[in-house]
């Protein structure tokens, strides 16, 4: 659901990431690396990668796009890339950056919500249990593990009700914060799965709703 207008928005409205703040780096070809904002200024963005990689193509820093979470949802842009010193192939500045996208996770509903989840790392295939913060239709908040890194991509099986067949999918490392809390974004989840965590959703505010009506005036 990409409701996010091309490059014809104008370059002010483009908010760029924060100093200090993980980004993904979309190398094209599936590859995905995560680096650090170093540097930002009105027209250009500095950026550290900050996993051992080899040093980048022509034709990967041509087609690199910047993903990050923004206010409005998963943001990404596109600029001219250029490595900011020829003897470190870890540094990175963009320059022009211009929307490609914002894909609008943002309207599907976020509730705080603590359930178990099984995450397998596709790097590894390693499986650690976890659980949620917080649940959407577009993405998980996970509390850990610090295993994992962004722009990893990942398997996961969400239990919503015990006994019941999980929800599950794919999905890549979009943030983490200082929590050691991690953000996935789905990749690929089944319709129906989709329409399961989104009743589930739903249920879970019609629940919340009725305490509140219980709790009233007179009860609070």
């Amino acid at each position: 659901m990409m409701l996010g207008r091309p490059k014809d928005h104008a370059q002010g409205s483009i908010v760029l990431p924060p100093v200090h703040d993980v980004v993904s780096l979309d190398l094209g070809g599936g590859g995905r690396v995560p680096a650090r904002v170093l540097e930002r200024g009105e027209d250009t963005i500095l950026l550290a990668i900050t996993v051992p990689t080899r040093p980048l193509s022509a034709a990967q820093r041509a087609d690199m796009v910047i993903e990050y979470t923004g206010s409005r949802g998963r943001v990404r842009l596109r600029g001219t890339c250029v490595m900011e010193d020829p003897n470190d192939n870890e540094l990175v500045r963009i320059n022009s950056p211009r929307s490609v996208e914002v894909l609008q996770e943002r309207e599907y509903v976020r509730i705080r919500s603590s359930r178990p989840v099984l995450v397998y790392s596709t790097r590894d295939q390693q499986q650690v249990q976890s659980y949620t913060v917080d649940v959407s239709g577009g993405g998980l908040l996970l509390a850990g593990p610090e295993t994992l890194g962004v722009g990893e991509e990942v398997r996961f099986r969400l239990t919503l009700t015990p006994g019941v067949l999980p929800v599950s999918g794919t999905g890549h490392v979009v943030r983490t914060d200082g929590h050691g809390r991690l953000g996935v974004v789905f990749d690929e989840i089944s319709d129906l799965d989709r329409r399961r965590l989104v009743r589930f959703i739903f249920e879970c505010q019609r629940a919340e709703r009725r305490r509140g009506l219980d709790k009233g005036p007179d009860n609070a």
